[in-house]
């Protein structure tokens, strides 16, 4: 685009330069320094997705909460603006032509990219601003780690797989149904993975 702004890595960033960066780039903003975003998640990451959030609109519909999928605008603060993969917003205040502020509830999809990104820079900052739970799904082996705020951390409430309903600690009356958001066809070498070799239940070695 014609006069759009260069983004520097090493150049540090506010909420006001960020809003003049041309629309469709993706960037998200920690502690002031941009990190550019994959322009165009995989397909199975969208399937995901999608999944999420068609079984979390409705529950929340009429409870005053609004889920948002990616991409949406989160400012925590002025120099902190990320895009989480999906957000449950309670306040209405909040909701403005972005987020403002931390929402109740996070989630993002692991990719290989956004591995550490997801399970370290954006855990601390998370816990940072105080959002209450934060979900890390993790596409293949299937499993959805469920992080409750304590104190300044977050701890490990629950994980669930693909086989199992979803719960949250914030919202007790959710309920997921794993296997239609993890509904995808496996690859040969995933299916291989999935065989777990188990020892025998203990009466049965009894009974041997």
């Amino acid at each position: 685009m014609s006069g759009a702004p260069a983004i520097s890595p090493d150049s540090h960033y506010t909420w006001d330069d960020y809003v003049t960066w041309p629309e469709g780039s993706r960037w998200e903003l920690i502690g002031g320094q941009p990190l550019a975003m994959s322009p165009s998640p995989v397909t199975r990451h969208q399937d995901i997705l999608g999944a999420l959030h068609a079984q979390m609109r409705p529950f929340f519909r009429g409870k005053g909460c609004k889920v948002y999928p990616a991409p949406m605008d989160v400012k925590l603060s002025d120099e902190d603006v990320v895009q989480p993969d999906l957000v449950v917003v309670c306040n209405p205040e909040q909701i403005q032509k972005h987020i403002e502020g931390p929402p109740s509830l996070v989630v993002e999809i692991l990719s290989e990219s956004s591995l550490r990104h997801d399970r370290v820079v954006k855990t601390e900052l998370y816990a940072r601003f105080g959002i209450a739970e934060y979900w890390i799904v993790t596409p293949f082996p299937s499993v959805v780690e469920v992080y409750q705020l304590q104190g300044d951390r977050y701890l490990l409430w629950k994980a669930f797989g693909r086989e199992d309903t979803l719960k949250s600690p914030g919202f007790p009356e959710l309920a997921i149904l794993l296997k239609e958001v993890f509904d995808f066809p496996l690859e040969p070498h995933e299916r291989e993975l999935l065989v777990v070799r188990e020892p025998p239940p203990s009466y049965a070695r009894r009974l041997s």
